[in-house]
């Protein structure tokens, strides 16, 4: 899938227009279905698309596609990007772990006194944690730019949909730049023209880099590298590596079998002709 904005509007994609058309209703519906709360009525996760371009606060280059729940007041807005391929235990693990990493930061901070959730629920009705998680997720041309091979498994669609689902992001920023500028972390959406507080990620070893994606968000002094945890290597490229192994164990398995079928057959042939 080139771009998923352009699916969307019905601008790409096999068939004719109508068809694509079609294939654009579909796609927004399921979308706008995922996103929305546990109760499938009312908002949930906020959905934007972002196109490269400028960024010069007279042009935006985010688009709302799903209108979803906005900051709270007093929420720390932290930005995590990936490209979240055959989402599993590892990128689960990484979530988690910013939210239980804000929450001992909002803890130190007395976020959890009575006194300061009362307060919360006074002004909004209930209460609410204590950070604001946007993910940004890579198109399908951007990771096999930098991963090569047939990656990614799963189109932005496919992919978007189940971060969509996980209860630790609020909102989703579908094609989001793999190096996440200063200008691009400043006008993200959630932060109304102000950088986030944090910019988490966790160690990358599937694609050795020349370079640092982060570096502007680490010059900025709002970049946090989340610590190693016990599912860290379970990533896309692990799983196609175990079932790459597990395909090659059936197909040996396989190939002895037919090895010891063939002698069975020659060693029966020969007992028949000794009975002759």
């Amino acid at each position: 899938m080139g771009s998923l904005k352009d699916v969307l509007d019905g601008r790409e994609g096999e068939g004719t227009e109508p068809e694509r058309m079609g294939r654009a209703d579909e796609t927004g519906r399921r979308m706008r279905e995922y996103a929305s709360d546990e109760s499938g009525r009312e908002p949930g996760v906020d959905v934007y698309t972002w196109r490269d371009g400028p960024l010069d606060g007279r042009t935006s280059a985010f688009e709302s596609f799903v209108a979803g729940k906005a900051p709270e007041s007093g929420q720390r807005i932290v930005y995590v990007d990936g490209g979240f391929d055959l989402f599993s235990s590892g990128q689960i693990e990484f979530l988690r772990s910013v939210i239980r990493i804000e929450e001992d930061k909002a803890r130190s901070n007395d976020w959890y006194k009575d006194a300061a959730r009362s307060e919360r629920v006074k002004a909004t009705g209930e209460d609410y944690g204590p950070c604001y998680v946007v993910a940004g997720i890579h198109d399908d041309a951007e990771i096999n730019r930098h991963k090569g091979l047939n990656y990614p498994i799963m189109n932005i669609f496919e992919r978007g949909l189940c971060l969509l689902q996980c209860r630790y992001v609020h909102s989703v920023i579908f094609g989001a730049p793999f190096e996440p500028t200063e200008a691009f972390l400043r006008n993200l959406p959630a932060g109304s023209g102000r950088l986030p507080s944090i910019v988490y990620h966790g160690p990358t070893s599937f694609m050795p880099l020349s370079y640092d994606p982060y570096v502007e968000a680490k010059r900025l002094g709002i970049f946090e590298e989340i610590p190693r945890h016990d599912f860290q290597e379970v990533d896309a490229g692990h799983i196609v590596d175990r079932i790459t192994k597990s395909r090659a164990r059936f197909e040996e398995r396989q190939r002895a079998k037919g090895v010891k079928a063939v002698g069975e057959v020659a060693t029966r042939e020969r007992e028949l002709k000794s009975q002759a």
